[in-house]
């Protein structure tokens, strides 16, 4: 099958190079880059199946700006929540493309091992059963990709889960410690949930690939850009001075400011998110600790 991958950050090219294992993959990007089946834009939206890699702030201004769609079949790889307006992707993307020609990629998976090869497992996700399953087929014998229709469940968990991430980091810079690491992470996990039921997302997300995979491994290591970002504010840094030394976009960061004004909107008890909105705004991480651990 002739894909194009749209987006050459490390999660586009990570997708890219594992979709070639069966594929005919091609790669685009605003930024012309030297790689190899890198085409333009134009050409890209020419094919039936497009893997779309562009950070969840970026993504809205992006799809106004370039994107026509022609029947298109598309598989979401980022995940997030707008920060401007609390918008998930699925809610995003519904004015270009319609429902049954999207899906939603979720799952544990750092683009470093995937570009090695090592096993990964994946959820597909979209209302369109059939679309979910062409796409799961798409994927190479060492990554897994099962299906659901729970994209609302996929897109709260995916970009949650980067939010509890910043706290882990935040609970590793300051030397917590494991019993405070694993209450952090179980907490968040129940706190993603709670979020996830009031726009009607599944249970079985939660405690699935989707939703506790992803989570246990974005906030337990040093390869996820959202626990870096926690580590930095443990230090006391600002989040332009960890934001210029990762050089990456951090999705959580704008999830975490999008998540504060729902929790006013909605009055949502919200507590991790709350606080990790807090300390991005500068506040204290021991005091931040303490109102925490009080709340």
């Amino acid at each position: 099958m002739k894909i194009g991958v749209i987006g050459a950050g490390k999660w586009g090219l990570a997708l890219a190079y594992a979709l070639a294992e069966k594929n005919e993959v091609f790669i685009t990007s605003r930024t012309p880059r030297d790689l190899d089946n890198f085409i333009t834009l134009e050409e890209i939206l020419e094919f039936e199946y497009l893997v779309i890699a562009i950070p969840a702030q970026q993504i809205s201004s992006w799809l106004e700006e370039y994107f026509v769609f022609s029947g298109q079949k598309v598989l979401v790889a980022a995940k997030g929540i707008e920060a401007s307006t609390g918008r998930f992707l699925n809610e995003i993307y519904s004015k270009y493309i319609p429902q049954e020609n999207i899906s939603f990629l979720s799952g544990p998976s750092f683009a470093t091992e995937v570009m090695k090869s090592l096993p990964t497992a994946l959820v597909v996700n979209s209302v369109n059963e059939s679309l979910s399953e062409q796409f799961a087929s798409f994927f190479p014998s060492f990554i897994k990709a099962y299906t659901s229709t729970d994209v609302v469940g996929a897109e709260v968990a995916g970009a949650y889960k980067n939010v509890i991430a910043i706290a882990a980091g935040i609970c590793e810079g300051l030397g917590l410690g494991k019993n405070a690491a694993a209450s952090l992470i179980s907490r968040g996990l129940v706190e993603m949930h709670r979020f996830g039921k009031v726009y009607g997302a599944k249970d079985e997300s939660f405690i699935g690939l989707s939703g506790s995979g992803d989570l246990f491994l974005t906030a337990s290591s040093t390869m996820s850009r959202n626990f870096r970002v926690g580590l930095g504010l443990a230090q006391g840094k600002s989040q332009e001075e960890i934001l210029t030394e990762l050089g990456e976009v951090a999705e959580g960061i704008g999830t975490t400011y999008a998540l504060y004004d729902i929790a006013k909107q909605k009055d949502l008890y919200l507590p991790i998110a709350q606080e990790v909105y807090a300390l991005l705004e500068g506040k204290d991480p021991h005091i931040s600790l303490r109102d925490l651990l009080s709340s």
